[in-house]
């Protein structure tokens, strides 16, 4: 399996509401006006969809980055939210996380779904 591309798919229960969203936030739009399939970085896409399901508690999709700080900062500008977390084995300041391997920060989109933006470190 590993020479295909991967898509994620994110529960939506608004599709305007997710693709406003989307837009207005982090600056994509899906391929159609009205379509639920939005393009990104490398190849790399996912699709919003009406399954009957819910999002989960866990990060359902993320945005690899080259500088998580400037991102969290220029979606922050744009009203994004993000998660803190003060656990013994994760802890965010000003809403980034930092270990050995990454640098990351969650927010949840208009629907729920938690979504990361990260940053390799020494990789």
């Amino acid at each position: 399996m590993k020479e295909f591309r991967v898509l994620t798919t994110l529960p939506v229960t608004d599709f305007a509401r997710a693709r406003a969203f989307y837009k207005d936030k982090l600056g994509l739009t899906p391929t159609e006006p009205e379509g639920d399939y939005f393009e990104c970085g490398g190849g790399t896409a996912f699709i919003i969809s009406s399954m009957g399901t819910k999002p989960a508690g866990h990060t359902q999709m993320s945005f690899e980055v080259s500088d998580v700080a400037t991102v969290v900062k220029r979606l922050k500008s744009k009203g994004v939210v993000f998660e803190e977390y003060d656990y013994p084995t994760l802890k965010t300041v000003e809403s980034i996380a930092t270990r050995p391997d990454f640098r990351a920060a969650w927010f949840r989109d208009s629907e729920g779904n938690m979504i990361g933006v990260g940053q390799r470190v020494g990789a």
